[in-house]
């Protein structure tokens, strides 16, 4: 009799847990990124009556006679489905299709969340606003003048610096590409429908001092007199300057000196697609390959060198490959036109805004008009992230069971995409939890009729006295 007073007492408790976890769901149905949990009971011990027995040559065999001891909670899972994403429009929020967590250091301590609620705080530092964890990932550096994200080296808080500088870069190379008409002057025309009389065209490009002081190049180019695939150009640079800067043209890895030629001849194949470079020293560049010619100038601007000389400055001048037609100068019968410039010199400028994408890498955007990566988010997976203890804050952290966090780029190894200005609402859904609701309550009345019969029945038995 006592038995069932405590497997009721039992149900009721464990019930009431139950009832906890599900308030518990429903109180966080608007919580960003929450991760809903549920309740799984299970039978307890059993005393046994009479043991089972095996069949014999004249009885068969029986069953054991048990009775159960009540039930407890098996477990209380986090369930890691996706939640519904919410468009912000907020840059810095950041939302994870797939499996993965954002990882945020807590006062040294890695803590882990599907909740990318973050802004930049005062010294411009990615972090979670409501409590100041910082988000964590891998910062940009410059080796040999090229943006290296390495993955690979430890996490360590975003810095994106609104307004910080983007200093000066000098231009180190010109890819020039345009196309030089084939016809006759008194048949072409240029891209504006002026006749070409003379056979010439003329291209200016702005290109960048150490300074970030900007300067013009230009290329005049003369069809060479009697032939039919050769053409003079001539290079200056700051025509319209009082000062000369002494441009000047040539092959070979030092910068042309100053007083050198200002020429070269650019000679196309019968295909119309560049053949071969000769500079005013009669150097012919090869028969494959790039045709690159170095250009030198002087900067006035500059502290001058010890000797009392301009300090020169030299850039690759880019014709393209020997042979090829796309990014590369050539001759064809249509009007003389500049297809594409492209120079990696710039002025200097601030941050003005950024982007992030769905790799998580943060692009700066700059007044200079130059683009380049910042820093890129991590993120963490694990081999059970049920595993994973709730420590309030929407955060998670690594326990015995979860295993290690694998962290590195979004994509990689399970990994889901990030995506910007979104959010991941809760995966809490209200209808399955009022079920459930109905569910526990029925189930806990039960229990609580369990301990009043059993109420009774003691009480009938202490009565069989009188």
């Amino acid at each position: 009799m006592m038995r069932s007073l405590f497997s009721g007492v039992s149900g009721l408790q464990n019930h009431q847990t139950r009832m906890d976890v599900i308030g518990n769901n429903i109180s966080n149905i608007n919580t960003t990124g929450f991760k809903r949990n549920r309740v799984n009971f299970q039978d307890i011990l059993y005393q046994q009556l009479n043991g089972a027995s095996r069949p014999t040559e004249d009885l068969g065999g029986v069953n054991p006679k048990e009775v159960g001891l009540g039930m407890s909670v098996a477990s209380i899972d986090t369930i890691h489905i996706q939640g519904a994403l919410q468009t912000t429009g907020v840059q810095t929020d950041l939302a994870i299709i797939g499996n993965g967590f954002f990882v945020l250091d807590d006062k040294g301590t890695q803590l882990f969340t599907r909740a990318g609620t973050f802004s930049i705080d005062a010294d411009g530092v990615m972090v979670n606003p409501a409590n100041g964890m910082r988000v964590m990932g891998w910062m940009a550096r410059e080796m040999d003048g090229v943006t290296v994200l390495d993955v690979s080296s430890p996490v360590e808080q975003l810095l994106i610096p609104v307004g910080g500088k983007d200093p000066a870069r000098e231009t180190t190379i010109i890819n020039f590409a345009c196309n030089l008409d084939k016809r006759t002057p008194e048949l072409a025309e240029d891209a504006t429908g002026a006749q070409i009389r003379d056979g010439t065209w003329n291209a200016s490009i702005d290109i960048y001092d150490s300074f970030g002081d900007k300067h013009v190049m230009q290329i005049a180019f003369t069809r060479v007199p009697g032939t039919a695939n050769s053409w003079n150009a001539a290079v200056n640079v700051d025509p319209q300057n009082e000062v000369p800067t002494n441009a000047t043209i040539g092959f070979g890895e030092d910068a042309p000196a100053a007083g050198g030629p200002t020429t070269f001849i650019v000679n196309f194949s019968n295909n119309g697609t560049l053949l071969s470079a000769e500079d005013g020293a009669g150097n012919v560049s090869g028969a494959s390959g790039q045709v690159q010619m170095n250009v030198a100038y002087d900067v006035q601007t500059a502290t001058p060198n010890e000797d009392g000389t301009p300090v020169r400055q030299e850039f690759v001048l880019n014709l393209g490959n020997v042979g090829g037609f796309t990014n590369s100068i050539t001759q064809y019968a249509e009007a003389s036109s500049t297809k594409m410039v492209g120079q990696d010199g710039r002025t200097m400028g601030y941050l003005e805004n950024f982007t992030i994408d769905t790799t998580g890498v943060i692009t700066g955007i700059y007044s200079n008009g130059s683009t380049r990566a910042i820093g890129q988010v991590a993120l963490a997976s694990f081999p059970n992230q049920g595993g994973l203890e709730k420590t309030g804050d929407n955060a998670f952290r690594v326990s015995n069971n979860s295993g290690a966090a694998n962290i590195g780029p979004s994509g990689i190894a399970g990994k889901g995409e990030i995506i910007a200005g979104t959010l991941e609402m809760s995966n809490v859904d209200m209808a399955d939890q009022f079920v459930d609701m109905i569910v526990t309550q029925r189930g806990f009345q039960a229990n609580s009729r369990t301990i009043q019969t059993a109420d009774q029945l003691l009480q009938e038995l202490l009565t069989l006295k009188r």
